[in-house]
């Protein structure tokens, strides 16, 4: 412990992280406990799992005194971060007794009210926040300490507006911490309007990129599901992480790794929070091995023993997959970082590629045809449908079929005749037009084949064969 007692945490604090077997502070809590000891304004550029918490925590807890109303404020971009910082101060205060409520939406605000007419500190998402103000069941004049965590993720998900009007409800003598994976251009603004004479602070992720392997692979999108399934079956693995990019398609997902044995749960944003506190719970305890999700599960929540990051759909900014990928490789432990890449994929994953050149490309193993037991709920809106095509997504004949299974490497082909369609594949729905005959690749419920970054045919149509399909993909898009 007399590495943090050098920090200057207190000893209320230090027998707590005894009783933890805390046995060394992280690189961002030496950086930053004494400064923030000191009074002074912080931003701190800080990864998911680098020991935050306990950063600005050991401060509000040296300065609130219990009974004085709400003194410091804690605002997170989830409920479940919000969840879990308020459980982490809570633990970290037990002998100093802070009363510590956590406010967020998705849930009844009658108990949030009665717990923050007692609260020393209150953690929250910034819409309850604002909720609460509206309703003046929440009075800010007494905070003497306000925190900002996992603040680009707040900014991301359009809570500037919310933010800067909570902030211009607290005293202007306060302390503010800033914490953020990365530091962009609002978030300077925000700390020049907001925040005195910051000190900027930088640790390096918690990550250990000597133990992280990140690959890729580059598949027809109607195979996606079925590469997945082979892996999670056949890879040795601890937790695993699925990322998709919809909460449609996650659920699918998750479905459908059910329907194939495999113990999976889908999480995001769609689920009451009742939902989405039982599935982490399951998951923490390791009830379920396969926990699918939405990038509202990559930043801030504390998920260990991670040994598998699949992305089922490539991420929208490269930011975003280096959120996903640090769920593995943390506190020593090997990882794995696979990316399934299909046609809907290239765009973003070109830019991914760019910025991490160390994702190596694998060749498919051969693997067998995946059960599909559950369809995605397509509404026509959604897909630019006419009412009436009985193609449909990809025809009527063997819509879902899944009877039979074969062997391939990457694809089988399937023919389909005379259909008008529309592909619905695996990884969320979309393809190409054809008329005529068309072969494509083979799971039965999607019907059609991809058409190698968006090409479209009319009249008969034949693939040529695998290889020299993926030689023109990769002439083109020489990139990856």
């Amino acid at each position: 412990m007399e590495n943090f007692r050098k920090l200057g945490i207190k000893e209320e604090v230090l027998k707590v992280l005894h009783e933890m077997k805390f046995e060394k502070p992280t690189e961002i809590q030496e950086k930053t406990i004494p400064i923030i000891m000191e009074g002074k304004d912080v931003i701190a550029g800080a990864a998911t799992g680098s020991g935050k918490t306990l950063a600005f925590g050991a401060g509000i807890i040296e300065k609130v005194q219990p009974g004085f109303g709400v003194e410091a404020l804690i605002l997170t971009p989830t409920r479940e971060l919000a969840e879990q910082v308020a459980d982490s101060l809570r633990n970290f205060s037990k002998y100093k007794k802070l009363n510590v409520a956590a406010v967020y939406g998705g849930v009844s605000i009658e108990p949030q009210i009665k717990q923050i007419n007692h609260a020393d500190v209150v953690v929250g998402t910034p819409g309850r926040i604002l909720d609460h103000l509206q309703r003046r069941t929440l009075d800010l004049k007494s905070v003497c300490f306000l925190v900002l965590d996992e603040a680009d993720r707040m900014f991301d998900m359009g809570f500037i507006d919310d933010v800067r009007k909570i902030i211009g409800r607290c005293p202007e003598d306060r302390q503010t911490l800033l914490f953020s994976a990365t530091i962009n251009k609002e978030l300077a603004r925000l700390s020049k309007d907001y925040m005195n004479d910051p000190e900027e602070i930088f640790a390096e992720t918690n990550v250990d990129p000597s133990k992280l392997k990140q690959i890729y692979y580059d598949v027809e999108d109607n195979v996606k599901f079925s590469l997945l399934v082979h892996f999670l079956k056949h890879d040795q693995s601890g937790l695993v992480m699925v990322f998709c990019n919809t909460q449609r398609n996650t659920d699918f997902i998750a479905d459908n790794l059910k329907a194939n044995g495999i113990n999976a749960v889908a999480i995001h944003g769609g689920h009451s929070q009742n939902k989405r506190s039982r599935t982490l719970e399951l998951f923490h305890n390791k009830d379920v091995d396969v926990l699918v999700c939405t990038d509202v599960a990559a930043r801030g929540l504390d998920i260990k023993d991670v040994s598998h990051v699949y992305n089922y759909d490539a991420p929208n900014e490269p930011s975003q997959y280096v959120h996903r990928i640090g769920r593995t490789a943390r506190a020593g432990a090997n990882g794995k970082a696979v990316s399934i890449i299909g046609s809907r994929d290239y765009e973003n994953f070109i830019r991914i590629k760019r910025e991490h050149p160390e994702i190596e490309r694998q060749e498919l193993p051969e693997f067998e045809r995946a059960k599909i037991g559950y369809k995605m709920e397509f509404r026509p809106r959604d897909m630019g449908f006419r009412r009436g095509n009985r193609g449909g997504f990809g025809g009527r004949r063997g819509r879902f079929s899944s009877g039979g299974r074969e062997n391939f490497r990457g694809n089988s082909e399937r023919r389909h005749e005379g259909s008008n369609f529309r592909n619905s594949s695996e990884s969320g729905g979309y393809g190409f037009r054809s008329s005529g005959r068309s072969e494509s690749s083979g799971e039965g419920h999607e019907g059609g084949g991809r058409r190698s970054f968006g090409e479209r045919r009319s009249g008969n149509s034949r693939f040529g064969d695998r290889n020299s399909r993926r030689q023109g993909r990769f002439s083109r898009h020489s990139r990856f």
